[in-house]
């Protein structure tokens, strides 16, 4: 008796594995497509903010260049050359300088002279006005673009004050008071110039002044004094020249100790010849 074995071929089915596999694949496409979509995006986004700040730019710096040749190129040359007996170079000297000097209203200069005056600034050039500071940053721009040197400071006003006026007070009378007195009330110097007072100038001009340096004034870059530096020091500035650090008694025009000193030497001299001829008298 034959015995028959069937065999019976097993029905292809899809493996649990292998449709993992591709449902994974599909997964990781579809992430990457949004990742490459969502960076694409990105990318295209931050060049279009590059594009539109070049173009911002480029418009501030021809703004500039109008300026420029309206109110400085007489003096200052075409290529910011300087001209002789007329004006400086201002290759180098950087935004920074641009602020304060036209700021202040020491340029443009009236004739050359030992020392350049505060005066009132050219409307244009206000800083208190809206037109004003749009147009100190635009020939700033320009003289930047061309030449090069510091730059004004991206704070303005109080939040160029720092948090330490003792510390200040001081960096004050280790590099300033020398010329600008303790109170920073000013001084003679040689050959008809002088350190001015600074009860005047603003937070952006006593920062900017103590980076280009102006006229006999040395500069003081941030290895010399580093930017929280500066800050104390206009912070103290500003609390010596407010007029509210009076203490009482006669303050002599608070010009500082050495003053100070000076009438109280002449007064006790004074005192004691008197003394001492009273006494001659009435012997």
């Amino acid at each position: 008796m034959t015995t028959e074995t069937t065999t019976r071929t097993p029905r292809k089915r899809w493996g649990h594995g292998k449709l993992k596999r591709r449902l994974a694949a599909a997964a990781a496409l579809s992430v990457a497509l949004v990742a490459t979509g969502g960076l694409a995006l990105f990318v295209s986004e931050q060049t279009d903010n590059n594009v539109a700040t070049a173009q911002t730019d480029q418009a501030l710096v021809a703004k500039g260049e109008e300026l420029y040749n309206a109110a400085c190129i007489t003096c200052h040359g075409s290529n910011l050359q300087g001209v002789e007996s007329r004006g400086p170079s201002l290759i180098g000297v950087g935004d920074a300088a641009v602020y304060f000097q036209v700021s202040s209203g020491r340029m443009p200069a009236a004739r050359q002279e030992a020392q350049i005056m505060r005066k009132p600034p050219l409307p244009q050039f206000d800083p208190d006005t809206e037109v004003g500071r749009e147009n100190l940053d635009a020939l700033g721009a320009f003289v930047q673009a061309n030449g090069g040197g510091p730059e004004t400071p991206a704070q303005t006003g109080a939040a160029l004050r720092g948090g330490d006026p003792a510390r200040g007070g001081q960096l004050f009378r280790l590099n300033c008071a020398s010329c600008h007195n303790f109170t920073g009330v000013g001084g003679a110097l040689s050959s008809g110039k002088y350190a001015p007072a600074l009860a005047e100038p603003t937070e952006e001009q006593i920062y900017t002044a103590m980076l280009t340096g102006p006229q006999n004034m040395p500069k003081f870059g941030d290895r010399q004094l580093t930017p929280e530096e500066k800050r104390d020091i206009i912070a103290y500035v500003k609390s010596v020249t407010n007029g509210n650090n009076q203490v009482g008694g006669l303050d002599l025009g608070g010009v500082g100790p050495t003053t100070e000193g000076v009438v109280v030497f002449i007064v006790g001299l004074a005192s004691i010849i008197g003394f001492a001829m009273w006494l001659g008298a009435k012997n």
